[in-house]
């Protein structure tokens, strides 16, 4: 019984870790977070899209973090990595939290969700599911489900092409839900591919691990690129003027009347 306890509580600890972490490093493109203990501590790897916010100057944000996790979580001498994400666009949890800062910026559901779909396939995704629920148009609750590309739904494909994650926001309409599945093709193993049991852990773990680690003395400010968007609010920000070009359905059933 202490063994199914101490799972529920590691996994309860690691829930209130990563709810800690999509609020404090937000601006970072927060998408998830790898906990290993070894002997001398606890390796936590954060892969993020934009690793200099984490790191801050001369490291400062690094230190700060760490002395959180060690106190308020109780990890055993923290060791932060930060793993850049070489195409959030792919990242459910980067792309949810996007569309719902255009949701709570007053953007129309509907146009949220043609940009993300539309941003998402061009990414190269095989396939994108989005569903949209709450508060839409009125007083009564709804949802819309809409879909690109190529998607597996059940099976051994769906479990391994298959990523997804919900993400939560607060309107004057009230509280909407976002929930995206992507679908994609490097995870892909054709039907009647035979493959060992050692290619598909190694082909997991590149296809998760794509990111390149960055160590705190790594990072060099004389070569960040000043011209692209330095944080999320500025991604979103940039992202508004592009979304009000996007066609809903209305205005494509108007043009046909």
């Amino acid at each position: 019984m202490s063994s199914v306890k101490n799972v529920i509580q590691d996994s309860y600890k690691l829930m209130l870790l990563k709810d800690y972490l999509r609020k404090a490093i937000k601006e970072a493109g927060f998408s998830a977070v790898d906990i290993q203990k070894t002997p001398t501590g606890t390796r936590v790897g954060l892969h993020v899209t934009r690793p200099g916010i984490v790191i801050g100057r001369k490291g400062g944000g690094i230190r700060d973090l760490t002395k959180v996790l060690e106190k308020d979580f109780g990890l055993k001498s923290p060791q932060i990595s930060v793993i850049e994400i070489p195409r959030p666009e792919l990242e459910p949890s980067v792309m949810c939290n996007r569309m719902s800062q255009h949701l709570a910026r007053g953007t129309a559901f509907r146009r949220a969700v043609m940009w993300t779909l539309q941003t998402i396939m061009e990414a190269g995704a095989m396939g994108v599911q989005i569903t949209i629920s709450g508060k839409l148009r009125g007083e009564r609750s709804s949802f819309e489900k809409h879909s690109k590309g190529i998607l597996p739904r059940a099976g051994y494909q769906a479990g391994i092409v298959v990523a997804e994650d919900i993400a939560h926001v607060e309107t004057k309409m009230g509280l909407i839900g976002v929930r995206i599945r992507i679908a994609r093709k490097e995870m892909y193993v054709p039907e009647f591919e035979m493959r060992t049991a050692k290619e598909m852990s190694a082909r997991r773990a590149a296809a998760a691990l794509e990111g390149k680690e960055i160590a705190v003395e790594e990072l060099d400010e004389s070569k960040i690129d000043h011209t692209k968007p330095r944080t999320e609010s500025e991604e979103v920000a940039r992202e508004e003027e592009l979304i009000e070009k996007v066609e809903t359905f209305e205005e494509v059933e108007e043009e046909l009347k």
